[in-house]
């Protein structure tokens, strides 16, 4: 296997940024200091699990976005995809609001520290709420290797996420 990223936690501060808009409140340095790097399951799981950081509650139709404090340094040809993991989404129908999230080489460097936010709906059709408990695995992550064309010259520089390569 190829070892082409290291996981890491943002700063505090941007921990912080990150829960403020959805109501962070206090704690967040007990909750920062609790922060589960990404892992794999078994040796032989292509996906890196993600960890809820607090106990989420989605009701049918709600949906949050979950402010991971996980930031990934990727080498250049490599992307993170983010997928829910595939329990929660058979049960639920949970699934992320952009489909699959990719996570590119060059966003690690963003004004945001590259901080991965997962933004998910429970899309549940028989009126189930899904509850993920504090330290639950609820997304996984997995790293694909990916070629250009012969012709590319993209020279632009990223400065964050959620479309901010066609502002």
């Amino acid at each position: 296997m190829k070892r082409i990223a290291k996981f890491e936690k943002v700063s505090l501060e941007q921990f912080v940024l990150g829960w403020a808009d959805i109501g962070g409140g206090t704690g967040m340095y007990d909750l920062y200091k609790e922060i589960k790097l990404p892992k794999r399951a078994t040796k032989g799981s292509a996906g890196y699990d993600f960890y809820a950081v607090k106990d989420i509650t989605l009701s049918p139709g709600e949906t949050i976005k979950i402010p991971t404090g996980i930031r990934a340094k990727i080498e250049d040809g490599w992307v993170l995809k983010i997928y829910p993991r595939s329990g929660l989404g058979f049960k639920y129908r949970l699934q992320l609001d952009n489909t699959v999230g990719i996570i590119d080489s060059d966003y690690y460097y963003s004004s945001n520290e590259g901080h991965i936010m997962i933004k998910m709906t429970n899309n549940s059709l028989e009126g189930k709420s899904v509850f993920i408990g504090k330290g639950t695995a609820f997304a996984q992550g997995i790293f694909l290797e990916y070629g250009i064309t012969v012709d590319d010259d993209a020279d632009g520089i990223r400065d964050g996420g959620f479309g901010s390569t066609t502002k």
